[in-house]
């Protein structure tokens, strides 16, 4: 049951990242273009989730534990770091010049286009770099 219940909230996000255009590089760039084509409608995309993950915290979190877990699985550390700056620094360039975010580039696999392929691969490259470094 987990798991049926992880491949529906699964496809119901990857078709809402869809819809709301976010899995299409042309959009998130010109999102991104202030000077040039900007394109606000995203802003709502992003605002709307805000508001939906603001309202639905508050009610999931009243819950002893999840439907499929035995507890929820929050951050213990909620200091800004270093770590935490640059590593939102480096989704945000990476967004910003291949129009995917992993977000994004996930649904778009089932595009079959090379594009969101290129970008999760080269992005599973670098979680396995990043792993490796941090190791040492």
């Amino acid at each position: 049951m987990p798991l049926l219940a992880a491949l529906l909230i699964g496809m119901i996000f990857g078709s809402g990242i869809v819809l709301a255009g976010m899995a299409n590089p042309a959009k998130v760039l010109n999102f991104f273009d202030i000077a040039g084509s900007w394109d606000p409608s995203l802003a709502f995309v992003m605002g709307g989730a805000l508001a939906v993950t603001l309202i639905g915290y508050r009610f999931v979190l009243r819950r002893l534990r999840p439907a499929f877990d035995q507890g929820f699985h929050l951050p213990a550390r909620a200091a800004i770091d270093r770590r935490l700056v640059g590593g939102s620094a480096l989704l945000g360039i990476g967004w910003g010049i291949a129009g995917f975010c992993p977000g994004g580039a996930i649904p778009a696999l089932g595009l079959l286009r090379p594009e969101p392929l290129l970008f999760v691969a080269t992005l599973l490259a670098g979680m396995l770099a990043a792993r490796q470094l941090k190791k040492r």
